[in-house]
C-alpha cells in the first residue's frame, strides 16, 4: 500500500506580508508546508505506523519546497518527490492538480492525502480538482483516515459538530482537515540528519496550462474601522469595567 501526500507551500504566517499588484511580494516570504497539508502528512504517517504503508511526499517545484520535503522526510515519509512542471503556477488550484495528476499516474499510490485548504485555495477546491482529473473518487473535510479491507473508512466532518464514516474504494483522493493526532514534533537533529539521508527525485511532466476561468485583478488590506479597548487595573476594577460595559450593551439588567 503506497499513500501520497500532496504537500503545497504558503507564506510563513511570521512573516509581514506586503502586497504586490494581484498577489504578495514574495521576495522576502519565506513559504514553507501549508498547515492542512501538515495535517495530511501526519495521517498519513499514522497509516504507516499501523499498517506498514509506505509514503511517499510530493511537491510541486517551488522555492521553499525542498525543504518542505525534507521536513516530511524527518516526519516519516519514506520517499520524496519534487514535480517539474515548467512554468505552470504551482499556486494555482486548477493548474497545480493536473501536475499533481500527471505525477500520480506515474507514481501510482493507492491513496492520495492532501489538505482541505491552502491560503490560495480557500474554497477546497483542490482535491476535487485532482481528483476530478485522476477521474477517482474523493471525499473533502475529512478528520480520520484508517484502511479496512483494501479500501479507505474516512470521517468527515459536517456542520454542527456532525461527523459521518464513509467508505471509498481506492484509489481515492482525501482531503484533510485535521489528522487523527496532532502533527508530531520534529527536531533540529532530526531535520539535520534528514537533510543528508534524503534522496530528493525529480519528476517531469508536460502539462499544457488550462484556460483561466477568472483572474485576480487586485489584492487589498481589509479595511480598519474600530480597534479593540483595553481594559486596565486589578481584577476588582476589570470586573467593574466588564460589568459597566455589558450593561452599556444591555447585556445585563442588574
Amino acid at each position: 500500500m503506497n499513500i501520497a501526500v500532496a504537500l503545497r507551500l504558503m507564506p510563513n504566517p511570521g512573516d509581514e506580508l506586503e502586497l504586490d499588484g494581484a498577489d504578495i511580494d514574495r521576495e522576502y516570504v519565506e513559504m514553507v508546508m501549508n498547515e492542512f497539508d501538515d495535517q495530511a502528512l501526519e495521517e498519513a504517517v499514522l497509516i504507516k505506523e499501523a499498517t506498514g504503508a509506505t509514503v511517499t511526499a510530493v511537491g510541486l517545484r517551488a522555492e521553499g519546497i525542498e525543504q518542505a520535503l525534507r521536513v516530511a522526510y524527518a516526519r516519516g515519509a519514506d520517499r520524496i518527490v519534487i514535480v517539474d512542471a515548467g512554468e505552470l503556477d504551482p499556486y494555482d488550484s486548477r493548474t497545480a492538480a493536473l501536475a499533481f495528476a500527471q505525477a500520480f499516474r506515474e507514481l501510482k499510490p493507492d491513496l492520495v492525502l492532501t489538505g482541505v485548504q491552502t491560503p490560495t485555495d480557500v474554497f477546497g477546491q483542490g482535491a476535487p480538482y485532482l481528483a476530478a482529473a485522476l477521474d477517482w473518487p474523493q471525499v473533502n473535510v475529512v478528520v480520520g483516515v484508517k484502511l479496512v479491507d483494501g479500501r479507505a473508512e474516512v470521517t468527515q466532518e459536517y456542520a454542527g459538530g456532525r461527523l459521518a464514516v464513509l467508505g471509498v474504494e481506492l484509489p481515492a483522493v482525501v482531503g484533510l482537515q485535521s489528522a487523527s493526532a496532532p502533527p508530531r514534533y520534529v527536531s533540529m537533529a532530526r531535520l539535520r540528519q534528514a537533510m543528508t539521508e534524503a534522496s530528493t527525485e525529480t519528476l517531469a511532466v508536460d502539462v499544457p496550462a488550462p484556460a483561466r476561468a477568472s483572474t485576480i485583478e487586485s489584492l487589498d488590506r481589509p479595511e480598519q474601522t474600530a480597534g479593540a479597548k483595553m481594559l486596565e487595573g486589578g481584577p476588582e476594577e476589570l470586573a467593574t469595567q466588564i460589568a459597566a460595559l455589558l450593561r452599556e450593551q444591555g447585556a445585563l439588567v442588574s
